[in-house]
Formats: structure tokens, sequence, C-alpha cells
């Protein structure tokens, strides 16, 4: 029996997190010597894209009634076309929230936050970040079937080209107990929970005014940008960058903090990014304690430099 994905996109276009869940169900489907079978609501993207990465069979699911999104009426779609006994999610805000509905639905086991291939298929036992990030944990599926999140940046996009089939199944859910008030997407030119690298700053700015040299330092890393929570509180920022436990839990490869002074609430929210770099006047500020690398100093003064060091670098 085939293992499913759910390969999510945002307004038709699929983003790397699509792409790492399709990756993580191919390794699964490997050990257990069976095939992939995306699973995708209205997209507008080819799904060649999909194949790249490992799936045989892509079904695309087109259904007018789902042009808002609604975790029960998706829940509701993938669980008709679904009939596999693992079911592979990326562990994004929307993703997050239809898995365990789909869970309810079918009865099945619920997994979050996954890092590695499972350890074993029988029993289903995997790997997973617990505690807000804090810790692992190797967690056991009981149920007839398993259904997984897949956390972002932990397993990685891998390609694995295989020849692949499309099928189109017209859907009609029923969407109308659900009403989008907002429904916020990332304004930024990369994705935050997507991305590599992660440039944030706090009230060590001093005001918005100021975040011209962040933004330069991320444009010249390629990277997203983030800040506390404090900051999109008074307005500064977007909410939609706010990282930390009540924002966006990240795990970036490169993590810089300017101006943060590393509050617990924020550390669980970045604390799974593999290399954190502290940038802060105050030598005394918690987040040097969770650093791989600190700088001491004025923000306004190393910021700069280090943009146009990097540009030299780059050439």
């Amino acid at each position: 029996m085939a293992v499913f994905v759910y390969a999510e996109n945002i307004n038709g276009v699929y983003k790397k997190a699509a792409f790492e869940a399709v990756s993580y169900a191919k390794a699964v489907a490997d050990q257990a010597g069976e095939t992939v079978t995306a699973i995708s609501v209205n997209p507008t993207d080819s799904s060649d894209l999909l194949y790249k990465y490992g799936a045989t069979n892509v079904i695309n699911i087109k259904d007018e009634g789902l042009k808002n999104f609604s975790a029960k009426a998706y829940a509701q779609a993938v669980s008709e076309v679904a009939d596999g006994n693992i079911i592979v999610f990326p562990h994004t805000t929307d993703a997050s929230s239809v898995a365990p509905m789909l869970a309810v639905m079918k009865n099945f086991s619920l997994i979050t936050n996954v890092l590695e291939a499972p350890e074993s298929q029988s029993p289903f036992q995997v790997k997973r970040k617990a505690f807000s990030g804090k810790g692992f944990m190797h967690a056991k599926a009981e149920g007839t079937g398993v259904i997984l999140t897949v956390s972002q940046n932990a397993f990685g996009v891998k390609e694995n080209a295989v020849s692949g089939s499309e099928e189109v199944k017209n859907l009609s859910v029923a969407n109308e107990d659900t009403k989008v008030i907002s429904h916020e997407q990332s304004s930024g030119k990369l994705d935050l929970k997507e991305a590599e690298i992660v440039v944030s700053a706090g009230r060590g700015m001093k005001g918005p005014e100021n975040w011209g040299m962040v933004e330069e330092l991320a444009n010249v890393l390629g990277a997203a940008t983030a800040c506390s929570k404090p900051v999109s509180d008074i307005g500064w920022r977007p909410h939609t960058e706010h990282v930390g436990q009540t924002g966006k839990a990240i795990s970036p490869n490169l993590y810089i903090a300017i101006g943060i002074s590393g509050a617990i609430q924020h550390l669980a929210g970045v604390n799974s990014s593999k290399t954190i770099v502290v940038i802060n006047s105050d030598a005394e500020a918690p987040f040097f304690k969770s650093a791989d690398y600190g700088v001491v100093g004025d923000a306004f003064q190393i910021i700069p430099a280090l943009t146009e060091k990097i540009k030299a670098l780059k050439g």
C-alpha cells in the first residue's frame, strides 16, 4: 500500500516544505518497499516538481469550495483520496491543523515534528522534537495507521527523481461552516519557516526606522528577516516575522539575533537552529548562553561592517 504525502501549495504554488515532505515520504516508502502518492488541493504548479523528489503518483484535488482554507474541509478532502496507512504532512501552520483532524477521522496515530526517517516500521517508531524543541523523544504509533508532520529544515529536500503519473479528482467538500477572517501569509521575499538563514532583531534596534541595516544584511546573506515578540507587539515589524513560543518556530542552518535579550519564550522558537550567532551590547544578555558565537558590541557599528565584509567576500 502506498505511502501518502500532503504536498501543500500556497495559492497553487509548491514551496520548499512540500518538497521536504515528499522527500521524507520517499524515505519512508523505500523502507517499506512501497511507492509515494502525493495529494495536493487546487495546485497550479506542475506535478513534475513532485516527481523530482520521489512521488510516483500525484492526485490533484479540484474543488472550488476549497479555495478558502479550512482545516476540517481539507482533512475531509484528503481523507477521501488517501487510502494508505502512512500519511506525511509538512509541519507548516496550515498542514499542522489539517493533520490532527485527519487523524481523528481515520482513527490513526499522530506524531508531530518528526526529524528523521523511522527507526522501525513495525512497530512504527520515529524520533521527534519535544518540549518546545528543548529535547527529543522516540515516539511509537499504536494505531492502525500513522500521520506524521515533518519538522521544517530537519530532514532536508532530497532529489530522488521517478517517472510519475497524475490523476485529477473532482470533489465537492462541504466548506460552509468556516469563515476566513484573516489568513496571513508572509510578505517577505523568503518564507521564514523555510529559510536556511534568518536575520532577526529586537528592541535593541531602537526603532523601525533602523531596520534598513537588518534587511540589507539579510539581502546579502540571502536570508529571511524575523523579530522578537515585543517588536511585533509595538508594530515595528509585522506579526508574520515574530519568532518564539507564541510566534513561529524555526529551524534554520544559521540564526543571527541582533539586539534580542534571549528570553526563554524566544529561545523556544529558535533553539532548533543549527548555528546561533548573537550580537548584543549587553555582555550579560541571557542569549549568549545559548549562542554558538557571540559578539558584544554596538549593533549600529557591527551590522554595517559585517554587511560590507560579506559583500567583499562575495566579490
